[in-house]
């Protein structure tokens, strides 16, 4: 059979392809990089020494911990930012106190509230007299072009790279990212995946935050249970080594050198200074109030920091994406590749692993490792903290790790606690969100049909998905389409649709409590992709104190309000010996799975007379287990419709996908 192509259709990826591949002209391009330069302001606004910077008892913290350190004996505080507003506090105030520098890294930078509240602070430090460096990932940079335009001709204190781009551009349309995946995939699959804040090289914070309403809980359909790690101590060191590797790696390209952005520089010379109206700014001033208070600062910042010993910092180098020069020095910051560090901390555990992950799918090298420790004589117990598909961002990545269930309970002894979209007992900050409770209705009032208004609050009428989150205690804000997530941000898109109608929330955090005296908190999913595509970063606290908190955490993300648990299925009524090999024979195949009866499901507990309420993960080897636990069915909350035919498609066919999901 032939195939035929259609002229107009060949004809228009051949004018993308071409202009993908365009290249402004040398002398363009040095002409809209000098442009830049020059417009840059000089312009300092405060004289006095210390830049004119809020008083801070963070960095004072800071300063205190540094002194009192030696080499033989270091002195660290550390504290974990499991409040997704407090996260932002931090940042905020930390930035507004910086005096010498900060320095921003990170994977992905909206334009919605949360990340335009940072740039403004940005900004104003670098007038202020801060040197301020950002490094943001081309894949997930700042939606528009003017914005990066304006950021590269704002003030010499402010510098702008992003790290590694495709087609000499910043930002590309979704017919442009097919074409780099057709000409570019080797290199546009390879992204920079850490996120950092350093402030005067004193304190950093470091975790699974990007800039975005949804890391902070102000998404108003949608956010992230997530966790960062505030720092203070000699390690703050090792991450400014790191950073100063990537700024000067030669996929790090100042934005004003890029096609698109030198194009625009070109055409419309620098842009004012980029800023959006905040869509809710009474949130904005709400936690503004709080950036100079020494009492909420110290009760939430520096009391509860924790002294703590044994503290490391990991980090891939720019070098593991193989453009940077073998002969290249190393930087000073005691660092291996992210992925070998994290292994051998799982290697050497003796009866205790607190994993938690956003997307469960391990490379091969991971499956060996878990394999061997389940062979030992006292195998480890590992409990696993991830998505179920009814939280998850990234619906492919679910659909590869529903094929591997079997193999995760039964071969490698994991005990899954899914996280549930409406969580009971989480960390999250609803009221963050900006939804507002109704009006109370008379109790007799008919409920109006669907294609009718209910009532309005403010700007329009209240839908009955607005009305179902209004019975939930929120509101469904509406959402531009410039502050929606960038299409190429996350593994696999937008989440599924619900049985039920609410904000929800994806887990997100990437941490680790290895026999209750190691913890690790970064930014590798322990995933394929994070150890052979992405750079990563993660601290490592040998410290008994610090391991119990965090572990407290994860465990509290595994409790039964807010987590389901995957167990084994009730055999088959007949022929069960038959049905089980024959569901592994289809699972170990390397392109088809089509077995339909999967050997574990989803469990709820169910609290009752011989099942009092209770906060511990339940273990589905425990001989009572069903007994407080009913099945739920393989997708509890999910109103499936056709995604069920996705599901079983990737688990079909989608195995080859995982080293890049």
């Amino acid at each position: 059979m032939r195939l035929h192509v259609p002229g107009r259709w060949l004809a228009g990826l051949l004018v993308l392809w071409l202009a993908g591949c365009a290249s402004l002209p040398p002398h363009e391009r040095r002409a809209a990089a000098a442009q830049a330069v020059a417009a840059r302001s000089t312009q300092v606004d405060c004289t006095r020494a210390d830049a004119c910077a809020l008083p801070s008892p963070i960095l004072q913290m800071a300063r205190e911990t540094l002194a009192a350190s030696t080499p033989a004996a270091p002195r660290h505080r550390a504290l974990i930012l499991d409040h997704a507003p407090d996260a932002l506090l931090a940042r905020i105030h930390l930035i507004r106190s910086a005096r010498r520098s900060i320095e921003l890294q990170t994977y992905i930078f909206d334009e919605d509230d949360a990340a335009q509240l940072v740039l403004d602070e940005l900004q104003a430090a670098a007038f202020r007299g801060v040197k301020v460096r950002i490094l943001v990932d081309q894949l997930a940079a700042l939606r528009k072009v003017e914005t990066l335009a304006a950021l590269s001709s704002l003030h010499a204190n402010l510098e702008l790279r992003l790290y590694n781009p495709v087609l000499d551009r910043a930002r590309f349309s979704l017919p442009m990212y097919a074409v780099a995946s057709v000409c570019c995939w080797k290199q546009l699959n390879r992204r920079m995946h850490n996120k950092l804040l350093v402030v005067d090289g004193l304190v950093g914070i470091v975790g699974g935050r990007n800039y975005q309403d949804d890391y902070y809980d102000w998404g108003s359909d949608f956010n992230f249970r997530d966790r960062d790690l505030l720092l203070a101590g000699p390690v703050v060191r090792d991450m400014v080594a790191n950073f100063e590797a990537f700024w000067n790696a030669r996929r790090s390209v100042p934005a004003e050198q890029l096609g698109d952005v030198a194009r625009y520089l070109r055409a419309n010379g620098p842009p004012p200074p980029p800023h959006h109206a905040f869509h809710n700014p009474a949130r904005v001033r709400a936690l503004l109030a709080e950036v100079a208070d020494d009492a909420v600062l110290r009760a939430r910042f520096v009391e509860p920091a924790l002294p703590v010993t044994g503290v490391q910092f990991i980090a891939d180098l720019p070098r593991k994406h193989r453009l940077e020069p073998a002969s290249a020095p190393d930087v000073a910051a005691p660092v291996g590749v992210t992925g070998d560090g994290l292994r051998e901390l799982i290697a050497g555990a003796d009866h205790e692993i607190l994993l938690q992950t956003p997307y469960l799918v391990l490379s091969g090298s991971a499956q060996d490792l878990f394999r061997g420790l389940r062979e030992r004589p006292a195998p480890p117990r590992v409990l696993v903290s991830t998505n179920s598909l009814a939280s998850t961002d990234a619906f492919l990545a679910y659909a590869i790790s529903y094929k591997y269930k079997r193999r995760y309970l039964r071969d490698f002894g994991f005990e899954i606690h899914e996280f549930k979209p409406f969580p009971a007992d989480a960390p999250l900050e609803l009221g963050a969100t900006g939804a507002a409770l109704p009006e109370p209705e008379p109790e007799d009032t008919p409920v109006a049909p669907a294609s009718a208004p209910i009532r309005t609050l403010g700007s329009g009428p209240l839908s009955l998905r607005e009305r179902r989150l209004a019975e939930r205690g929120l509101r469904r804000t509406p959402v531009s389409e410039a502050a929606r997530p960038s299409p190429f941000a996350s593994s696999g898109g937008l989440p599924v649709r619900l049985k039920r109608a609410g904000l929800r929330t994806g887990m997100h955090a990437k941490s680790m409590v290895v026999d209750g005296r190691i913890g690790v908190v970064g930014t590798h999913n322990f995933d394929p992709r994070g150890d052979t595509l992405n750079t990563e970063s993660a601290v490592v606290i040998r410290d008994p104190a610090f391991a119990a908190a965090l572990a407290a955490s994860i465990r509290r993300d595994m409790a039964p309000a807010n987590a389901w648990t995957i167990g084994r299925r009730d055999d088959a009524p007949i022929f069960s010996g038959i049905e089980y090999n024959l569901a592994k024979l289809s699972e170990r195949m390397p392109v088809f799975d089509l077995w339909p009866y999967k050997y574990a499901t989803s469990y709820d507990y169910a609290p009752g007379p011989d099942c009092p309420p209770t906060a511990t993960p339940p273990s589905p080897f425990a001989s009572d287990f069903r007994a407080c636990n009913r099945p739920v069915g393989d997708f509890p909350e999910v109103d499936l419709g056709l995604k069920w035919l996705g599901v079983r498609i990737f688990t079909a066919f989608g195995s080859g996908l995982s080293p890049i999901l």
